[in-house]
Order: C-alpha cells, then structure tokens, then sequence
C-alpha cells in the first residue's frame, strides 16, 4: 500500500493538533481507560511539548483508496544539548553515549497506525519518511517493555537497545531506550 505522506513542522503544529488528538484518542481509547500514562490529557501535553520545539517534524500518511482517510503518523524533533531524555537511563553507559550538541540525536517520539491499516507497511513508511533525510547522526526511540512485538519490529528496521529506562514522567512505564544510526 503506497500512502499520500505529508510533512509538517513546528511551524503548523498548532493546526495540525486537533488531528494527532483525535487520532490518538481513537488508537489508545482502550489503553486510556486503564493506564494514566495512556490518557489524551497527558498526551495532550506531551504533543504541545515537542511541537513547540524548534526541529519538531511530524509526517501524516493518507490512504488514497479510501477517500484521504489518516492511516496514522510519527513525530519528533532533534534532542537539545543538556537534553532530559537520558534523565532515567537505568543501564549503565559510557557518559559519551548520553551527551547531546542539540545536533546529533532526533528523537522519534510517536509512530502509530489505527488498527485497519496495521500490517500493511504504513508504520514503515511514516517511519522512513520521518527520519529518511534527517541532518542528526542517529535516532533514538522509546518501546514499553510489555510489547515485546513492537520492539521486535523496531529491530527489525535496524534499531539496537541500548538499556532501560525510565522517564521521569508521573506513571511512565519502564522502557527499552533504543538507537538507529542515520548515517
């Protein structure tokens, strides 16, 4: 399936905000119910938080056989120097792993799919369209650790675990911080 994938940046992130709701609200409806990490008001912040950043990219993928619907989206922007990212890093690494110039790591902070356009190649391509021309010399990602699927997936494009973490996020779950080399 070839998805009509468009960009976006900070620039109309305000615009594009009533969407990503929507969409999420829709994918993690039954999530919301249960988990606190999970409701549209904590993502609601999350989603004003990177895209007031400066480098936040969000791509959109549209299903032309179904009259433009959103099929789902990924964003994210590039980690600042100093950045709060690695805060809850529970592995132990060597410090130079963890040190940000605010130019050498993107962040993907969302990719999701609604779930009649799963196993079909969307997630993917939201994915490459994000990250494909990227500037940064790597990505890093977070997978909750009670999917194992997505992570398994996520490695399959490439990406390596580098250890756990946790973020200093009220409720947050414990996570596999993981990286892709852009270049």
């Amino acid at each position: 399936m070839s998805l009509d994938i468009r960009h976006y940046d900070h620039h109309q992130a305000a615009g594009l905000r009533p969407l990503l709701i929507d969409l999420y609200a829709e994918i993690y409806q039954q999530a919301a119910e249960t988990d606190p990490f999970a409701t549209v008001d904590r993502f609601a912040q999350g989603l004003d938080g990177w895209s007031s950043r400066p480098g936040w990219t969000c791509t959109v993928g549209y299903d032309h056989a179904y009259d433009m619907q959103p099929v789902g989206y990924a964003y994210g922007a590039p980690l600042p120097e100093n950045a709060r990212w690695w805060g809850g890093l529970l592995t132990p690494v060597d410090p130079a792993v963890t040190e940000e110039s605010g130019q050498r790591t993107y962040a993907l902070s969302e990719l999701m799919v609604r779930p009649p356009w799963r196993k079909t190649g969307a997630a993917r391509q939201l994915h490459d369209a994000l990250l494909t021309h990227r500037p940064e010399e790597r990505a890093t990602l977070l997978v909750d650790q009670n999917h194992p699927k997505v992570r398994a997936l996520y490695e399959s494009w490439g990406w390596t675990v580098l250890g756990d973490l946790r973020p200093r996020i009220e409720n947050a779950p414990l996570f596999h911080a993981m990286l892709l080399p852009l270049r």
